[in-house]
This record gives C-alpha cells, structure tokens and sequence, in this order.
C-alpha cells in the first residue's frame, strides 16, 4: 500500500488544491508515482474520465500535476450545488440523485465504505498518496461523521500538514485556534503547519513562527509566498472574476453566471497574447467586446432568467444583431435556442423562452449525457469559415438533448470515445455558434483560429498573436509550482512526516 500525506487548511481558499498539486509534481520529480484522492468534492467546475465517469476537476488538475491520467477513484463523492440547500449527488462517477443539505448529512455515513474501497484501489496502484482536505477540520458542526478531514485521515492513517492563509490575515490566530479545538487524537495526527500566500520579508515573521511552534508544538515546515504561477484550482474562478477588466486588442467577455459551471473551457484563450478574457456580472460591465461566451451552467433556465431580469439578455442580443461573435458552451449553447423544456422537473420545471438566436429547442431529461468525444468542426460558414476542418477534443456533461429546426447546421462532427459512436454536435447561424463539449477551444490551432477570424473581422494583424499549446503550457507552470515550493518548503522534514506517518 501507499504512503499517504494529507493537506488541511484552517478554511476554504487557504492554497489546499496547489499545495497538492505542488506535492504531486515534487514527489513525481523525485521518482515516485504519486496520485492525489480528495474523498468529497464541492465544485460545479467537473470533468469526464477516459471511461466515462465524472469527477471534480481539482483532482483532474493534480493528476496531471502527479504526470498521471485522471481516475475517478481519485474523487469518490463529488456534489455539484443545484441551489443553496442542495446538490447533485455523484459516487464515483456516476449520478447518485439530488439531496438537500440535511438529506446529505443524514445519508454521508452510507458512503463511508464506498471512500475506503476507492482510497485502498488507488493506494494498491502508486507509491504515495497526496490527500486533500476540504475547508476546515475544525468545523463542529460538521465533525460527526467527517468524511474528509480528520475523519479521513484516520480512514487512511495519512499524517497532516495544515495550512493557513496569510494573505487574508490572522494566519497565527487561523492555526492556532484550529490545532486547538481538534481532539487530542486530531491534534496528535497534525505533524506539520504551513503558512500560505505570503507577500514580504520573511525574516519579519519570525518571531510569529517560533511562537506558533511554541503554542502548538508542531514545527512550521515551510512559509510558502504567493507564487504566480497559472494552475486552475476550485477557488480560481474568484480569482478570475476578481481580476482585471483592462480591454486588449481582442477582448473576450465570458457572463459569468450564478450557477457557473466548467469555466475552465476559457483557460486555453486566456493565455493567448493581445487577448482579455473579462468574466461580467452586468450590463454596464459588458462594454463593447469582440465576442460573448455563454458558459455551462449547473441551472440553465434560471441562469437564463437572471440574465433576463438584469438585461444582460437584451445587451447580448444587440451585439449579436451588430454581428459580434457569439458562441455558447453545454449550458450557454443551450439558452441560445428558441425554447428550452424541462417536463420532467429536471431543472426549474416548465417551460421558457430561449434567446432565439439558434433554431434549435432543448428539451431536459432525466439521464446524464457523461462522456469524452473527439473529432472535427465541419463546413463551417460565416465568421468562423476558417474553423472548418480543424480537430477538437473534450467531454460531455449535460441533461437536455437540442433538436435542430430548419436553418440550423451542425457545427461538428464527433466520435464518443467511450462507446465508439458517431454523432452530429452543435449548431451556428450566421455569426452565432453553439456547442455541448467542454474543452473545445483547448487544442492549439481551434484557438488560434478563432483569433484569427475576430482579429481580421476588426483589421487587425494577428501574426504574433499565435494560439498556445495549452498541454505545453500546463506542464511549466507546474513545473514551476514546483520549483517555487521546493524553495520554501522543508521537503526533508516533509519525507520525514512521510515515512512516519502516524
């Protein structure tokens, strides 16, 4: 079996998903073969694994970190929030059923057996075990039953590192104040503190750190900075939103919805040179960009209704009627059609409206859609002529099934991975395209062309501003997550913890 080490942090956004990811890229560097495992994941932001299964793309991320493909063992229990007292319940992989808040704490100790078995499969596979947390281990109210802080390492016997964030403040206060509301068995299990996300002159901070050590008894093992580094985590969506509104040359507008899901499709445009990819929450944010995103959505019909009530609807269709590019993802694509049904209450229940800027109707039902695809965009007309023929890859995640209606084309055409068939996706009209697969816009030259075409819609030379080979890139920053944390992580005391394990 594995050695397992598990990351804890004093709360949510406290650095957990990198500095597993960090770990994975070190200890793979070092020789091993090394596997993330979070027991239970909330995020809407998911993935389709080589068979079909869905997990959260947190784990996703740290496999590829680890140099390793993505299993759905690596994330048994993931909950996607339908609303604010409830989630889509998926074990691994496949959809469980929807559960309120209370329904969930009720039932979580079922799937105890059901971690263990996917926690033992994988450590059967790989040398180390780099286990993460969720939020805090000190949350009282959610202590019975704990599935994936200390419960979780007890499950494992994995030693703990526990991080606290420094750049929101009250760092000493944040670890401190966990270590001592753990039990004395939890206490006994944390052999390592980390202070996260620091910005300055460390020789300050350490008087802080010898009086940590002092109250707690357990060593710092490294003081990490704020590393700029461009890894995809759970929590860099607010980061996203929080970022820039600075127009470039090309300036892409992704509306960030309520119920936002799988914003990672936008990543591979963002690192383009001369590109602004802005997420917007309202009118006045929209300005005058170059083309729209509609990205998933974990409820499409309300996210619809949102942008109905707050006019965002109006704004986008009058920059589709100037012929502005717009172009739809799974959620997004789907509120681009003239209705959208969902008889079996799926969703909200009823019927509404769509944009009517494709022909097309979608209807919701009650079997998941869940798998990879690859293939080619087809004869594509308009704005995106020279798209025609270039290869695509990603996966499905989504409810509704779109029926095409007169004037609509196919936008590409695609073999499921999974089962081998061959099928028809998406649909355009004029200057407006829509499609289910997330991960379209990944591959290098889909990218590019698409710059391309906006670019010499405004006259504008687009030589330089050559698309990215969004694999490659990947690979460095984590690489250089790696590097970064080497520096300031004692790594030896770290395979000490290791070795021990508790």
């Amino acid at each position: 079996m594995a050695k397992a080490i598990m990351v804890q942090g004093t709360m949510s956004n406290a650095g957990k998903s990198l500095l597993t990811a960090g770990l994975c890229r070190i200890f793979k560097q070092d020789g091993y073969s090394v596997a993330p495992f979070k027991s239970q994941n909330m995020a809407l932001n998911s993935f389709i694994t080589e068979e079909g299964l869905e997990m959260g793309r947190a784990q996703v991320m740290q496999a590829e970190a680890a140099g390793i493909r993505p299993l759905a063992l690596m994330n048994p229990i993931l909950l996607k929030p339908t609303n604010n007292t409830g989630s889509q319940v998926i074990v691994n992989g496949e959809v469980l059923g929807n559960m309120s808040a209370r329904e969930y704490f009720a039932f979580k100790k079922n799937l105890r057996p059901k971690i263990q078995e996917a926690y033992d499969t994988l450590a059967s596979m790989y040398d180390i075990i780099v286990i993460e947390g969720a939020g805090s281990p000190a949350e009282i109210n959610l202590k019975q039953e704990d599935l994936v802080n200390m419960g979780m390492a007890k499950m494992a016997k994995a030693p703990v590192l526990l991080v606290g964030d420094i750049d929101r403040g009250g760092v000493f206060a944040q670890l401190v104040g966990t270590v001592m509301l753990l039990e004395e068995e939890e206490r006994d299990m944390v052999k390592g503190l980390i202070i996260n996300k620091f910005r300055g002159d460390k020789s300050i901070l350490d008087p802080g750190v010898e009086m940590l050590e002092e109250k707690t008894g357990i060593p710092v093992v490294g003081v990490a900075p704020y590393l700029q580094v461009d890894v995809e985590d759970e929590d860099s969506l607010a980061e996203r939103v929080r970022g820039s509104q600075h127009v470039d040359l090309i300036d892409i507008a992704v509306i960030r919805l309520p119920r936002i899901s799988n914003f990672t499709d936008f990543n591979a445009l963002e690192v383009i040179p001369g590109v602004s990819l802005r997420y917007v929450q309202s009118v006045k944010d929209l300005k005058n960009p170059d083309m729209i995103l509609l990205p998933g959505s974990k409820n499409t019909m309300e996210d619809l209704l949102w942008m109905r009530q707050n006019g965002l609807e109006a704004a986008i269709l009058k920059e589709a009627a100037k012929g502005k590019l717009i172009f739809g993802i799974c959620g997004g694509y789907q509120m681009l059609g003239e209705t959208l049904w969902d008889p079996d209450g799926v969703e909200a229940g009823g019927k509404i409206r769509g944009m009517g800027l494709l022909p097309m109707d979608t209807v919701f039902q009650g079997e998941k859609t869940r798998t990879r695809v690859e293939g080619t965009f087809g004869t594509v007309e308009g704005l995106l002529k020279d798209i025609s023929g270039v290869e695509l890859e990603g996966y499905e995640i989504h409810m509704g099934v779109c029926k095409r209606k007169e004037g609509a084309k196919p936008l590409t055409k695609i073999r499921d991975t999974v089962n081998g068939t061959v099928k028809i996706d998406g649909t355009y009209k004029a200057n407006v395209y829509g499609s289910y697969v997330h991960g379209i816009f990944d591959k290098e030259k889909v990218a590019e062309t698409l710059v391309g075409a906006i670019g010499k819609q405004k006259g504008l030379d687009v030589s330089q501003m050559t698309g990215v080979d969004f694999a490659a890139y990947k690979e460095k920053q984590y690489d250089l997550l790696a590097e970064g944390l080497r520096q300031y992580l004692d790594m030896d005391k770290i395979y000490e913890i290791l070795e021990a394990g508790i």
